[in-house]
């Protein structure tokens, strides 16, 4: 759905610098209005608007572009003489640049730009910011949920007394839960969420491993967690979580192969990203009760499908994605990518800049 007419109070008059604030029903272009306004005091701005389906309706490839909301068509007749777009979802194709040449900077509310075509934005010279760790809190607070829920089955024994079943034999020491406390948790990457996730595990008392070949090790020390390679992490852990990014080299970095090291019982998270690991060999490990419990939040197929293996795998946890669904995500989301537009409108470098070689011959 677009509105391609100016916000309230926005006129487009000469000198004014027309900004398109494109949201969704998580973020809402009003918030991006709000955060800028806000960020650029005394600024003079005229805003056009624009709301795509997400989440109502899941993203998906538009274009030559992956994980995005809405239409080309739509977006450029949002878009206008846009010099500024603050965006959440939309599809910054390599036809959509091409088609508006007005435009200046693109802000992604992303910790991933993945909505846009960089490499075009790149040609065009315009530089494409991001969102680190907006989500860092409610990610990591939702990982170590999945955790507990996973350890101590409760979404099972929760399932199972609304039928009127009472599993009283879940006191059974075979099928008794896992204590964080003193057990060994392996972090596969350890960005700004991972090193909550171990801030808090170590609270608890877990020791904590973590494998990420770009981590200082005198951070590591310093934090209290034990680097290591992945290989060996996966040896050791009786629970692992992800929290890397996707990169060639990271994609399916869980794997049949290594999969296979885990200590009997062990238990999966994936909170991150679907594509780090082949999901393929996951539901006869857990059959064979190699693999203790599997709890996910994102698939290598998102929605999955009806007919996806791991729906009859037993001890299977999953959520459709929400891991970074706080209204705190939302406000923070905006108000970084706010903060990189201000940058630009005061002609300064934005901080957040996955493209730093367009500043050099920008539009």
């Amino acid at each position: 759905m677009t509105d391609p007419k100016p916000a309230a109070g926005a006129t487009g008059a000469t000198g004014s610098t027309t900004v398109l604030a494109s949201g969704d029903h998580f973020i809402a272009p009003q918030l991006f209005v709000d955060a800028l306004r806000a960020a650029a005091p005394g600024a003079e701005l005229a805003f056009r608007t624009q709301t795509t389906p997400w989440p109502h309706t899941p993203f998906g490839p538009v274009g030559n572009v992956k994980e995005a909301s809405g239409t080309e068509d739509e977006l450029l007749e949002a878009l206008g003489d846009a010099e500024i777009a603050l965006v959440q979802m939309a599809p910054f194709t390599d036809r959509v640049i091409r088609e508006a040449p007005n435009l200046k900077l693109i802000a992604v509310a992303r910790g991933g730009p993945v909505n846009v075509d960089v490499e075009a934005a790149t040609r065009a010279g315009i530089p494409v910011t991001f969102t680190p760790g907006r989500n860092a809190a409610a990610a990591a607070e939702f990982a170590l949920g999945l955790m507990l829920a996973a350890l101590r089955r409760i979404p099972a024994s929760d399932a199972e007394l609304k039928k009127g079943t009472w599993r009283g034999d879940y006191y059974a020491i075979e099928n008794a839960g896992i204590e964080l406390d003193g057990t060994t948790v392996g972090l596969v990457g350890y960005g700004a969420i991972g090193s909550i996730v171990a801030r808090v595990l170590r609270a608890f008392g877990s020791r904590v491993l973590v494998a990420d070949p770009y981590t200082d090790p005198a951070k590591a020390a310093a934090d209290g967690v034990e680097l290591v390679e992945l290989d060996d992490l996966l040896r050791r852990s009786s629970v692992v979580s992800l929290h890397a990014r996707v990169t060639p080299e990271t994609r399916h970095m869980l794997h049949a192969g290594n999969l296979k090291l885990l200590p009997k019982g062990a238990v999966l998270v994936n909170s991150a990203r679907g594509e780090l690991m082949d999901y393929a060999p996951l539901p006869a490990l857990l059959e064979s009760g190699h693999l203790g419990a599997l709890a996910l939040d994102v698939y290598d197929v998102e929605p999955p499908p009806a007919s996806w293996p791991l729906h009859a795998a037993p001890n299977v946890i999953t959520t459709p994605h929400l891991a970074g669904a706080t209204r705190q995500t939302a406000d923070r989301a905006a108000a970084i990518t706010a903060a990189q537009a201000a940058a630009h409108l005061r002609g300064e470098r934005p901080e957040y800049v996955v493209n730093p070689q367009s500043l050099d011959g920008g539009r």
